[in-house]
């Protein structure tokens, strides 16, 4: 934990929100790394919720902070920048008092050793309360910033999804729920849910997701009964639709090309007794796929590899079934990771789509006459998912697309797109081309 992690929570989110913002961490790591020191599980909590909302609002309170202050302040006050947008969060969307909110928040930039910027907080979030109708209503003239999003990701929005990128918008900006994969090969379903309702924790059944329960309030693992026997793990609804449009039966070869963390391998393996190889670029991720697999009882080969690299596949390997779950934007994600808004960048969707055809190039050749590769991203724009599997497809006399039928979303040319919150669920493409 870093020296500067902090017993205060709004202390320990200055430093989180540092850490993404200003040195390219993850919001995941960064917690990790900066959060509230001490046991107080309160503790924890309040900064989690401040660190993911402050991300999830970002543009939008730092535009009502500019509205209020004269100058920017200098570079070496952005935590004080930054303080100020926690004060707005607290005052716009969390349930807290609002002396409380004011008071807490100035008594950081007291302990920080900055007694000047603890008047101008206080002065300015005081300011906010007696004027927030006309500051909102400014702010909130322009869409980026009501929805707090670059302006490049919204461009992309509304020229990839004329009808729906209002609607798209307010679900990134929604917290996800928790949703379960119960483990068929351990239970079922049905007497899964009996016992979380025993346990005292709602949950229901999403329609057309077999193996998928949706909790009403989320809960630490810890309390899920027999999760650390393997009886289920936490895995969108979306998600869970790898495995059955993969299509993987008794004895067939499976390749999963970008397996960290090991949730769509894990959901293949639960639903046939396979040959699975689980690739990835990355040694130290793939020991969370190990970890996965270990805690679900399941048997796979683990290869570190670059799946895009041919030179890393010999020649004569073929798999009866690949699934590419490629790197991509995380769009589709961004409701659960809203540092996604900030960390990535418009160039970045070319470069990641010059990736994802090397994958489908170099792999499909190690897919078998007779065999199925679905090709899948957590991402909503046209770049990553339509337009490559369109110009891959054009480019191959062998391939044979299969539309995909997933319960939500809708067909897209060769795939499939389902956007953030239908039905409840992440953003997700997916794409099923079987070799003639």
């Amino acid at each position: 934990m870093s020296a500067k992690s902090s017993t205060d929570p709004r202390g320990a989110a200055v430093e989180v929100l540092l850490a993404v913002l200003n040195r390219g961490r993850s919001l995941d790591r960064a917690l990790a790394e900066h959060g509230p020191r001490g046991d107080d599980p309160r503790d924890v909590a309040l900064c989690r919720a401040i660190a993911y909302g402050v991300l999830r609002y970002h543009r939008r309170l730092g535009a009502i902070r500019d509205h209020f202050l004269r100058s920017r302040l200098k570079s070496r006050d952005q935590d004080m920048a930054l303080l100020l947008e926690i004060g707005f969060f607290q005052l716009t969307e969390m349930d807290i008092p609002a002396h409380a909110a004011v008071s807490e928040t100035v008594a950081v930039a007291r302990r920080r050793g900055k007694p000047w910027a603890a008047k101008l907080i206080n002065a300015v979030l005081r300011r906010f309360q007696r004027d927030s109708a006309a500051c909102l209503q400014a702010v909130d003239a322009d869409p980026a910033r009501q929805a707090s999003v670059p302006d490049w990701l919204l461009a992309h929005l509304r020229r990839d999804w004329p009808d729906d990128w209002q609607a798209l918008l307010a679900a990134q900006n929604t917290r996800a729920p928790m949703t379960l994969r119960v483990n068929r090969r351990r239970t079922s379903r049905d007497a899964y849910l009996e016992r979380l309702a025993a346990e005292g924790i709602g949950a229901r059944a999403l329609a057309g997701f077999e193996d998928a329960l949706v909790l009403d309030n989320a809960v630490a693992v810890s309390a899920l009964p027999g999760f650390a026997a393997g009886d289920c793990s936490v895995q969108d609804a979306v998600a869970q639709w790898a495995a059955p449009l993969l299509a993987a039966t008794e004895g067939d070869r499976v390749l999963d090309a970008c397996a960290a963390p090991g949730g769509k391998a894990a959901h293949v393996l639960e639903h046939a007794q396979v040959s699975l190889l689980a690739a990835d670029i990355d040694a130290e991720r793939l020991q969370r796929v190990e970890e996965t697999f270990a805690r679900l009882g399941l048997s796979a080969t683990v290869r570190v590899a670059d799946a895009s690299d041919p030179g890393q596949w010999p020649a004569q390997e073929r798999f009866d079934r690949i699934l590419i779950d490629a790197p991509c934007s995380g769009t589709g994600v961004i409701r659960r990771h809203p540092d996604i808004k900030w960390l990535r960048r418009e160039a970045d969707i070319a470069h990641l789509a010059v990736r994802q055809r090397a994958l489908l190039d170099t792999l499909w050749p190690r897919l078998a006459p007779g065999g199925r590769l679905v090709y899948c991203t957590c991402s909503v724009l046209r770049a990553e998912n339509e337009s490559v599997i369109e110009a891959f497809v054009g480019d191959q006399a062998d391939v044979k697309v299969v539309p995909p039928a997933p319960p939500v979303g809708r067909p897209v040319g060769h795939g499939h797109q389902v956007l953030t919150g239908e039905a409840g669920v992440d953003g997700f493409y997916y794409a099923c081309l079987d070799k003639r």
